[in-house]
C-alpha cells in the first residue's frame, strides 16, 4: 500500500488557502477558480480550520445566510484533523470515514504543511493500484 507522500508526489503539494476572515463567497470564488472542493484556512501561518463545499451548503445556504456576509471562520472545520505523509493510504481512508470528513492535511515528519489529500485522490489510487495488479496478473496468466 502506498502512503500520502507517494500520492502527492504525483498531484504535487500545493494547497489552497484562506484567512479566516474572508468571506465565503471570497473563498467560493477560490475554490470554483481551482476546482477543488476545500481549502485550509491559516492564521498567522498555522492552520485553523478547513472550509469546504459541504460547510457552505450547510451552515450558510440551508441556513438562508449570505455568502458575502458570513466570513470562513465562522462556518470552518474545527480543528484541523491532519496525518503525517507516512500514513498508508488505506488508513488515511479509514481516518476520513471514522470522521466523516472528505479532505486531510498532510504533515511532513518535522510537522510541516505538505499537501493535502481528498478521499477521491485516495480512492483513485487505490483503483490505479488493483488495476496494475489485476494486469499484472493477466500477463503471468496468458504467457
Amino acid at each position: 500500500m502506498r502512503t500520502l507522500d507517494q500520492i502527492l508526489e504525483v498531484k504535487g503539494h500545493a494547497v489552497l488557502t484562506a484567512p479566516p476572515d474572508a468571506t465565503v463567497y471570497d473563498s467560493l470564488a477560490l475554490l470554483a477558480e481551482h476546482e477543488v472542493g476545500a481549502l485550509l484556512v491559516l492564521d498567522a501561518g498555522q492552520p485553523v480550520g478547513l472550509f469546504s463545499e459541504r460547510d457552505y451548503a450547510r451552515k450558510v445556504i440551508l441556513k438562508g445566510l449570505s455568502s458575502r456576509d458570513v466570513l470562513v471562520r465562522d462556518i470552518m472545520a474545527s480543528p484541523v484533523i491532519s496525518v503525517d505523509a507516512a500514513l498508508a493510504v488505506d488508513k488515511a481512508l479509514g481516518i476520513m470515514t471514522e470522521r466523516r470528513i472528505r479532505h486531510l492535511p498532510v504533515l511532513d515528519g518535522q510537522g510541516q504543511l505538505t499537501g493535502i489529500v481528498s478521499i477521491g485522490d485516495l480512492v483513485k489510487d487505490i483503483i490505479d493500484e488493483q488495476q496494475f495488479t489485476i494486469d499484472q496478473l493477466q500477463q503471468y496468466i496468458y504467457s
